[in-house]
């Protein structure tokens, strides 16, 4: 086997040590699959991230809040968190905002998170957070 398993640790401080998009599967409601990309963060043992409610990802959710996300580093050696989980889905605007402000300040830079903040946290967004129930994580793999 030329990969190594990462412990929670390892994942944790993977998904959080560079701003790598995850993506997100969710299933509609005929049973497709559907997979978008998400900017995401943790909140302790929480994935957060955010979405438009009449969007795909969000009317998905809405009907079945199950959701895998996977977030990969695709620079050799290779490395990749698939996380499965449930979704909360919440349109408090408070945290919205908030939410939108760390998660733009991440993948856009502190000098623009209240830019992202207030373009992202607004009426028609939702904010959801994943309990996750099951990870597989892997470094290394083409090690």
């Amino acid at each position: 086997m030329g990969y190594h398993q990462m412990t929670e640790d390892e994942w944790r401080r993977f998904l959080v040590e560079e701003a790598r998009p995850a993506v997100l599967a969710t299933t509609r409601p005929d049973g497709r699959p559907h997979a978008a990309p998400v900017w995401f963060d943790l909140d302790g043992d929480t994935v957060v991230f955010m979405t438009g409610a009449d969007t795909v990802k969000g009317r998905n959710l809405a009907h079945d809040p199950r959701l895998s996300l996977c977030v990969q580093d695709d620079r050799p050696p290779f490395s990749f968190a698939l996380l499965d989980g449930i979704a909360e889905v919440s349109a408090d605007p408070d945290q919205l905002l908030a939410w939108a402000t760390r998660i733009g300040g991440r993948y856009m830079g502190d000098d623009r998170a209240e830019e992202y903040g207030r373009r992202n946290g607004v009426p028609g967004e939702v904010l959801v957070r994943v309990a996750v129930t099951h990870v597989v994580a892997a470094r290394d793999v083409a090690d």
